[in-house]
């Protein structure tokens, strides 16, 4: 068994035009000061990365882990959600996911779309020049309107779906498989790959690519009463990525699943800060480290009461408490004096 690296926190939900949140050393110093020991880092911010100069220069990439590595701090992996997301856009959608993206292609979902396969490939090869073995992002959707459908969908509609997400992902992992990097899709309500069914149909339609990974968050797995541990069970071999987000489902005689379509405190289903929620980390850690996971547990932030400053810092000592040095030695090594084929037989009398 291995152990698991951490903790480490993910800078998305942090970043802003206030300090110590507005650049990479001050925002480095910060997660640093509360004992993190990893980073996970939004490729769209400009103040923490240039991708396109991390792809195309290792020279940038060993400036960059060094400058890092000054604050006592790892890369943990590069994030593009926000780009991966643009990979595949429903009409529905196209006016507000134009903000995920520059303003020479707002309004033409070709060059959107055009524009975030570049971004994505950039960051499989700038994973490559930092040294890093997994990369996190979102698959996108075309399907996610016809999710609970009425009318009933058409014979026919999510084998379209999923073949067409195939055919977009497919030229984007050959790069992360060139690169010898995992992409990890962090399955999520409102993406196609949204849990295991939807992942195994993807990888199906992609004959089984290597490169197409999971980042698991059993946050999103509580909000759909999904067994986010037997999940891992069932998918340890592609979990290569880990969001350490808690969230709880608490269903009332108004409101489930659905619910209504209020706001993020009025929801049945809500993100908390860690050990505030409902998921079950203890039992999130054994099955992992029982796996031989042995990548990053990361912090995402996104709780719906707590602020992120509180959560950040009560976010370190937790993850930290949770990961599991896992043992050398079986309980029963003293009775043992290794095997003896001969004392064995002689033992079960024959």
């Amino acid at each position: 068994m291995k152990t698991i690296q951490g903790p480490a926190i993910f800078l998305a939900q942090f970043m802003g035009d206030e300090a110590p949140f507005n650049s990479l050393d001050s925002v480095c110093k910060w997660a640093s000061g509360l004992g993190y020991k990893g980073i996970q880092i939004p490729t769209w911010d400009p103040r923490l990365i240039d991708l396109q100069k991390a792809a195309e220069s290792k020279t940038y990439c060993d400036e960059l882990k060094g400058k890092i590595a000054a604050y006592g701090l790892s890369i943990t992996e590069l994030s593009t959600h926000l780009q991966g997301q643009l990979v595949a856009v429903h009409p529905a959608y196209d006016a507000m996911f134009d903000g995920f993206a520059p303003a020479s292609v707002h309004g033409n979902s070709k060059a959107r779309t055009e524009w975030a396969v570049q971004q994505v490939k950039w960051a499989a090869m700038a994973s490559k020049n930092l040294g890093l073995k997994s990369h996190v992002t979102f698959s996108g959707a075309l399907l996610w309107p016809f999710l609970y459908p009425w009318p009933q969908r058409p014979a026919g509609l999510v084998e379209t779906g999923f073949g067409e997400l195939a055919k977009r992902w497919k030229p984007i992992l050959d790069v992360f498989e060139d690169c010898g990097v995992d992409a990890c899709y962090e399955l999520h309500p409102g993406e196609d790959l949204h849990d295991g069914v939807t992942f195994e149909m993807f990888v199906d339609a992609l004959d089984g690519h290597p490169r197409a990974n999971i980042n698991y968050d059993p946050s999103h797995f509580v909000l759909q009463c999904l067994d986010y541990l037997s999940f891992i069970d069932l998918y340890h071999d592609r979990i290569k990525a880990f969001h350490v987000k808690d969230a709880e489902f608490n269903p009332t005689g108004a409101q489930g699943v659905y619910s209504g379509f209020q706001g993020w405190a009025q929801r049945a289903g809500r993100f908390r800060s860690l050990g505030d929620g409902q998921v079950d980390f203890a039992g999130i850690f054994s099955k992992l480290s029982q796996y031989d996971y042995d990548g990053w547990a990361v912090l995402e932030w996104e709780c719906c009461i707590k602020s992120p400053q509180q959560g950040a810092a009560e976010g370190a000592p937790f993850i930290q408490d949770h990961i599991i040095e896992v043992t050398t030695k079986a309980f029963d090594d003293f009775a043992g004096g290794g095997s003896d084929e001969a004392f064995n037989r002689k033992v079960l009398g024959i």
